[in-house]
């Protein structure tokens, strides 16, 4: 299977290649704190972005090192397997990837500036769109057939896979850095703490106007955007370590008990518990469970499940000792993928290319992702 014909890499490369001997100076940590299961042949460079097929347990992932890779998980009780199924490269840092909705094809972008789709059952790959800038988010909507891109040329472009010409562009006020879809609802997080709702009934009827143009609640750059199951609103999270919950209901905003709110998360506290003589983590990923709780994963290394709408912390689990730069929940929900690796928020000249990349399975425990009940609220 790993031969020159196999899923990963070359007979001459086992997997795919030479792995970094630590230098002896270098104490390599173990960052599988939680007992999860680890994929094989993980890539070379930090993993940017995570996606589960909809249809099978298929893992897809993009890659720093160019690549998309895709294993075929199984699991028998809470024993988990995956196999290297496929992998293909950009032309420049993988930055997304997402599956059709029958799971039969895997979309992907990237600093090359192309959309690729490849077919799992023919294994044909073609290029079906191009930016003017990186790609950063991809997104396959059944409901319009489409392909969804964000990219930092400030647009964000459909297309329907036939035809490398765009089948409608929004011209976006800034780069954009995440964007999340749930049909209708769609979320643009742009520089500059920039922020568009779009309703996508509306763009199919040519009103191509936002729902909502505004500014984040937070202070710093938007790290991701991540939309309510039920279409409701949104989660933001930043690179100071904060999350902030919106609604799109007003009258559901004004409402004490169910309003918008922001917390902190992923910071490391001083010896007096006080914030600010600790360690403040760019909060690097958030994925929504099916039961409506959500994960959060940063750059201490932790990831976090919450419960948003009694506004309380579910299961903080033990750290990977390197920063988790993306997580995603199954589509069952029974298994939440976590990967491992340098997060670039100190900036290229502090990435070790010896910190280890890896990508972990963590069978979800219901407990842990119960919503709590209303009389027992908890707050932060």
């Amino acid at each position: 299977m790993f031969g020159g014909t196999g899923a990963f890499g070359a007979a001459t490369n086992t997997g795919f290649g030479a792995t970094a001997q630590p230098a002896s100076n270098f104490k390599l940590l173990e960052p599988n704190t939680n007992q999860s299961y680890e994929v094989p042949q993980a890539p070379n460079d930090t993993i940017s972005m995570l996606a589960w097929s909809p249809a099978v347990n298929h893992l897809a992932a993009s890659s720093w090192d160019n690549s998309v890779r895709v294993w075929e998980v199984s699991t028998s009780g809470m024993q988990v397997q995956a196999v290297p199924k496929m992998a293909w490269n950009h032309d420049a840092p993988a930055l997304c990837v997402c599956f059709s909705k029958d799971g039969t094809c895997v979309f992907s972008g990237g600093c090359d500036n192309q959309l690729k789709m490849r077919n799992l059952q023919t294994n044909q790959e073609q290029v079906i769109g191009k930016h003017d800038g990186a790609i950063c988010s991809v997104h396959y909507v059944d409901e319009m057939k489409m392909i969804v891109t964000g990219s930092w040329d400030k647009t964000v472009r459909f297309w329907n896979g036939q035809n490398p010409q765009p089948v409608a562009t929004l011209n976006q006020p800034e780069r954009v850095y995440s964007m999340d879809i749930k049909y209708p609802l769609m979320v643009v997080g742009m520089a500059d703490r920039k922020l568009n709702v779009y309703n996508l009934d509306d763009i199919q009827r040519g009103n191509t106007n936002p729902h909502q143009s505004k500014q984040t609640k937070l202070m710093m750059q938007t790290r991701v955007i991540k939309c309510f199951n039920d279409r409701t609103g949104y989660a933001v999270g930043s690179v100071e370590g904060r999350v902030s919950i919106a609604y799109l209901d007003p009258a559901r905003e004004e409402a004490r008990e169910n309003g918008n709110f922001q917390f902190k998360c992923h910071r490391v506290t001083g010896g007096s518990g006080r914030t600010n003589e600790g360690q403040i983590y760019s909060l690097n990923d958030i994925d929504f469970h099916p039961q409506g709780t959500f994960a959060t994963a940063g750059g201490d290394g932790t990831f976090v499940f919450w419960d948003k709408d009694n506004r309380a912390k579910l299961k903080t689990f033990q750290s990977c000792k390197y920063p988790i730069t993306a997580v995603r929940f199954s589509t069952q929900g029974d298994l939440f993928a976590y990967a491992v690796g340098y997060d670039w928020s100190k900036g290229h000249e502090n990435n070790n290319p010896q910190y280890p990349k890896k990508i972990f399975i963590h069978k979800v425990v219901e407990q842990d992702v119960k919503p709590r009940q209303q009389n027992n609220r908890g707050r932060r």
